[in-house]
């Protein structure tokens, strides 16, 4: 049954925990049917992947961080709905977000690592570089459809979303939405105006640093303590986007390491030296953090991906039970026997089926794609797996507690652990970097999907899509 109109606010009970026996009713109610999957949703789902694509991508270059594309897409799907007065459009807009959402979890998932690859001068293919992405994309898919019910349903009002929460305001909130559009398209100009003028007209620097004055250099070099702030619109404007709790943890985090450790590790150097050679003198602040700082926010990272994984072992406990009832059909049914159109996942049969084929061509990937041999290929393969079946339940935790995926964070983990167990079957030398930097490509993918794609399922939920057209189209 067709449906022509739609409500216009999200249920009482959409953003809390539910009572027992209550039971919370989307905005596109389950037993009836609206226009999601159309041309027009698939087309401008796809010209803004390609759009967003490449800003992600320059903005994951520049300053290691790829912003979610689900909001701004999500401002600009409803401003087109409006101005091309379409009806019925709130199911069609989740579809563009989610279709053009794709872009920033795939350029999240080659862009911190396949740079490496040229950095290091390897002998690098094109068709390495799409298979990683292509097949990262997929587990990441695919590993998550068992984890739906539990993120978006069971867990209702525990987990506050963020960004699904912002994206689902923004789409239910039709002519909000549009005049938000005009807002983005404004200050999009302005932002370019601004670093057109320090970039190109150098009418300033991008980076302001205390060194521009006798006192700072001196202090810099003596004490090895520097202020440095980026005025580039990117950068002040990824402080709006991750918010005020997040970029206050960001720049405490910088504080921490230019103000305290980097002077630290200089003094303790120097106490250590006691009179002789001090070869933190000699250093400049930036080096310092280069070589010690950095490795210390790695580690530290890793050890939060360690904590993450132990913390979801019930959850991926529950996964396992949630694939097994879906294979064995024991899903919830409506009245008449169907399942809910708005519970409705891909077949598990049919998830266990591509997730076999998918990791049978991966095995191929890596045996022919990379050179080397049967052993060290099922070694590999191995290792995508299982560090990609686990990180799936961190990004999903991640994003669903904080809004934001450490996606650099536990692809440096990943190429830590790949390289350790690489090294131990033989993959050494340039051989062994590109294997590792390839395998890191599919897992950092893989899990920056999963992450991006529980907020699509999120926003699905709370306004009613139909979560077997979001998990079909999103391939």
């Amino acid at each position: 049954m067709d449906i022509q109109t739609e409500k216009s606010s999200l249920p009482e009970n959409a953003y809390r925990e539910l009572a027992p026996g209550e039971e919370y009713k989307p905005v596109m109610p389950a037993n009836l049917v609206f226009p999601e999957v159309t041309m027009w949703s698939v087309f401008w789902g796809l010209l803004m992947a390609v759009i967003f694509s490449a800003a992600a991508a320059y903005s994951g270059l520049k300053i290691g961080q790829v912003f979610e594309a689900a909001i701004p897409i999500s401002i600009i799907a409803v401003g087109i709905s409006n101005f091309a007065k379409k009806k019925n459009a709130l199911g069609q807009n989740v579809i563009i977000q989610s279709i053009g959402a794709s872009s920033g979890v795939i350029v999240a998932g080659a862009v911190f690592t396949i740079p490496a690859l040229y950095i290091l001068k390897l002998d690098v293919k094109f068709f390495q570089i799409f298979f990683s992405s292509l097949f990262g994309g997929f587990l990441g898919i695919l590993f998550l459809i068992p984890f739906r019910k539990y993120f978006v349903k069971d867990m209702h009002g525990k987990f506050p979303f963020p960004e699904a929460t912002a994206t689902t305001e923004i789409l239910i909130t039709g002519e909000k939405g549009g005049n938000q559009a005009g807002i983005l398209i404004t200050s999009g100009l302005v932002g370019g105006l601004f670093d057109f003028m320090f970039s190109t007209l150098r009418l300033w620097e991008e980076v302001i640093t205390s060194r521009v004055v006798p006192v700072g250099e001196y202090i810099a070099e003596k004490v090895k303590l520097v202020f440095q702030f980026n005025v580039s619109a990117m950068i002040v404007a990824f402080g709006y986007l991750v918010g005020l709790k997040f970029a206050t943890i960001i720049t405490v985090g910088s504080l921490l390491s230019w103000w305290v450790f980097i002077p630290l590790i200089a003094h303790i150097g120097n106490v250590a030296a006691g009179g002789g050679a001090n070869i933190f003198a000699s250093m400049s602040p930036e080096i310092i953090f280069r070589d010690y700082v950095r490795h210390i926010g790695i580690g530290a990272i890793a050890m939060a991906g360690i904590i993450g994984i132990l913390k979801s072992s019930k959850v991926i406990g529950s996964a396992f039970v949630l694939a097994y009832n879906g294979i064995t059909g024991k899903n919830k049914a409506t009245d008449d026997g169907s399942e809910l159109r708005t519970q409705k996942d891909m077949k598990m049969t049919f998830v266990v089926m591509l997730s076999l084929l998918t990791i049978i061509a991966i095995f191929i990937f890596l045996a022919t794609g990379l050179s080397i041999t049967i052993y060290q290929a099922v070694i590999a393969l191995l290792t995508v797996i299982i560090i990609a079946f686990l990180f799936t339940t961190v990004a999903a935790n991640a994003i669903a507690i904080v809004g934001t995926n450490p996606v650099s964070g536990m692809t440096l983990m990943t190429l830590i652990l790949s390289s350790f167990v690489l090294t131990q079957v033989g993959l050494v030398g340039k051989q062994g970097m590109l294997s590792a930097l390839i395998i890191g490509g599919v897992v950092c993918t893989a899990l920056s999907m999963a992450g991006g794609f529980i907020t699509d399922l999120k926003v699905g939920y709370w306004l009613g899509s139909s979560p077997l057209k979001q998990q079909s189209w999103k391939f």
